[in-house]
């Protein structure tokens, strides 16, 4: 039997695309979006962050150097924050029902603490999860055994009464890995369905 429902966060709750962020920063920076993604997938930086190895001041010193612009903590924390779309994938009524039929909700994303910082003032659908497992707090990332062992920790619960989905294919492998009953996220809909199967109330 299901007792908690474990969500990602990107593109399963909340859309985004790292192309909105790189038509912001063309218009600083004066490189196109080819060049400013090939300069950030030359380093580790945007690994680092999400790992919890590197501090946000930190980062966007090394991202300014890196694409030549100078740039204020709040500036690029908006740029930064500009990856995500204003409507979620899952409607609010979702989270907040599973939750009020007794369901342990949890957040688990591979995410870092500038993009949490956005996303917890303009997303409210947070408000409904019992906790939130990222991984910059963890010093994990999805895949690894770590962060899944934390989200079942956070749980409170065995790995089988735990339900997973994301969006990411390598990370739904993850979950099973640990034990926990996992699908691929691919649509509101869909996830309805694979819940319902489950006897999942909502």
């Amino acid at each position: 039997m299901i007792k908690a429902v474990i969500f990602d966060l990107g593109n399963t709750i909340i859309p985004f695309d790292f192309a909105r962020s790189y038509a912001r920063m063309t218009a600083l920076c004066g490189h196109d979006a080819p060049e400013i993604r090939r300069r950030i997938g030359t380093t580790d930086l945007v690994v680092r962050l999400e790992s919890g190895q590197i501090d946000p001041e930190d980062f966007i010193r090394q991202i300014s150097a890196l694409l030549g612009v100078e740039i204020s903590f709040d500036e690029f924390l908006d740029l930064w924050g500009s990856i995500f779309e204003r409507e979620t994938l899952i409607p609010d009524s979702l989270p907040e029902t599973l939750r009020e039929n007794g369901y342990r909700l949890v957040v688990l994303s591979n995410t870092n603490d500038l993009h949490m910082r956005f996303i917890r003032e303009r997303y409210p659908i947070l408000r409904h999860f019992h906790s939130l497992v990222l991984s910059h707090e963890v010093g994990a990332q999805k895949p690894s055994p770590n962060i899944y062992a934390e989200a079942i920790r956070q749980a409170g619960c065995l790995p089988g009464e735990c339900f997973f989905t994301d969006d990411i294919e390598q990370y739904v492998e993850g979950a099973k890995q640990a034990g926990i009953d996992a699908v691929q996220f691919k649509k509101y809909e869909q996830l309805r369905e694979e819940l319902l199967v489950r006897g999942v109330r909502i």
